[in-house]
Parts: structure tokens; sequence; C-alpha cells
């Protein structure tokens, strides 16, 4: 039986939708890097992107029971909180590095690419979406520590 619409809820889970449209906006920023600075930010950049969907989704997956499961689903979150904020750090590195040549960026296989201005334009918002889907991230996974820290204190 499915819910109807108007009584449909947000699921205290969604941060981890959101790990992984982090993860899909990574791959397709290292997609556009060229070779060099694919070397030199791209391994980085995408293991703490994967560190942030890895964190969420074994955080997502234990169940509080105890003071054990209670302390490891929060490290598993403060982690996933942290990995973030340091993608975010590693991404502005590589958003920088695509600003240099942001035409070269959108180049096809027949050498034909956008116009600066253009090129520029896509990658400014391509940024801000994967800033958005950042700041949601960090604020829901903040929420739901808070939450279940009040909700468990007697475990604590």
């Amino acid at each position: 039986m499915s819910v109807l619409k108007a009584r449909r809820t947000e699921s205290s889970a969604e941060y981890v939708n959101i790990a992984d449209l982090i993860y899909e906006y990574a791959l397709s920023f290292m997609s556009r890097l060229s070779n060099r600075y694919q070397r030199l930010l791209g391994s980085d950049t995408m293991h703490l992107a994967s560190e942030v969907i890895d964190h969420a989704e074994k955080a997502n997956n234990i169940r509080v029971t105890d003071k054990v499961t209670y302390e490891s689903r929060k490290r598993h979150l403060l982690e996933a909180r942290s990995s973030v904020m340091a993608f975010d750090v590693h991404m502005a590195y590589v958003w920088r590095a695509m600003m240099k040549n942001p035409q070269g960026c959108f180049t096809n296989t027949k050498g034909v690419s956008k116009s600066p201005k253009e090129a520029e334009k896509i990658l400014n918002k391509m940024a801000d979406d994967l800033g958005n889907y950042i700041d949601e991230f960090k604020n829901k996974v903040s929420a739901l520590i808070n939450a279940e820290t009040k909700k468990y204190k007697d475990l604590e």
C-alpha cells in the first residue's frame, strides 16, 4: 500500500541518497579534468568522496540496540561528516584547476569545445549544485547526530 503524497515525510536516511549524489558529482568533475590534474588531484578527491558514501552506508546499516552499536553508528556519522568537509576543500582545488581552462573541460571527440563563458557558466552551476548537496549532507548528518544523542543519551 502506498502513502498519500500529502502524508509523505522525508526519511531520516536521506543522507545516504545525498552521499550518492555527491559521489556522482565528483565523478562528473573528475571526468572533465585534464590527465595532468587527474593524476595530481583525482585520486585523493575521489577517495574522500568514496569515504563519504562508505561511512554513510555503514552508519545507515547499524541498528542501535546497545551502547556499542550506538557508538559505532555515531562514529560512522562523524566520519562521513568529516570526510565531506575535507572533500569540499579538495573540490575547491579541482574547481580552481578547471577554471584555468574551462573550455578544455568540454571538448568533444572531434576537438570542438564550448566557448569559455559557456563552459565557465556550466562549471559554476555544477559547483553550486555540488556545494548545495554538501551543505545539505552536513546539515542532515549533524541533525541526525544531535537527535540520536538526545534519544540515546542513557546509553552514553
